[in-house]
């Protein structure tokens, strides 16, 4: 089956693995990349701007391209990068036998349950897919990284650029 057949969010999410045997798990390998201790000024945020469904995989795709711009340009330990998505829904699909003669080897309708193929992660509107924080010269790396990784997801997204306040400090009596 194509992405596209599973880009609209139809019916109820199905995330209860305990009943389906052998559930795909995510090719998302890591959701934190970078450097986690370090001190940044901006986040660089992709935004969603419509409701969708995005399958592990292009998660993965989108992952890889903006590490691999964010690598090649500051090194391993110059941002860092945070998927704010985790797929949940478990995709099945019931495939029919579409050949001459087929008609004694398929169910039909009968026990349409279908086998799983994959995860998703439904998106809505306006939510946050992933963040990039970074120093105050690199925010043009981080918004050509997370460009790079709006061409890997299945809807039109907007960065958003935001400086971060420092904590307050606490006042000695």
């Amino acid at each position: 089956m194509k992405g596209r057949n599973y880009r609209e969010p139809k019916g109820k999410p199905y995330t209860r693995v305990e009943y389906i045997h052998g559930p795909p798990t995510p090719k998302i390998s890591k959701f934190i990349m970078g450097d986690p201790k370090g001190t940044y000024e901006y986040k660089v945020t992709l935004i969603s701007q419509s409701q969708v469904q995005i399958r592990h995989n292009a998660l993965e795709a989108a992952r890889i391209a903006a590490n691999k711009v964010l690598t090649e340009a500051l090194g391993e330990s110059g941002y860092l990068l945070h998927i704010r998505v985790y797929p949940h829904i478990v995709l099945r699909e019931n495939k029919m036998i579409a050949t001459a003669g087929a008609d004694r080897l398929q169910e039909g309708m009968r026990r349409a349950f279908g086998k799983p193929i994959g995860r998703a992660a439904r998106v809505k509107n306006n939510q946050e897919l992933i963040d990039v924080y970074i120093g105050a010269g690199n925010v043009k790396i981080a918004q050509r990284a997370l460009e790079e990784c709006s061409k890997k997801l299945p809807m039109p997204c907007r960065i958003v650029v935001e400086k971060i306040a420092e904590a307050p400090k606490a006042v000695e009596a």
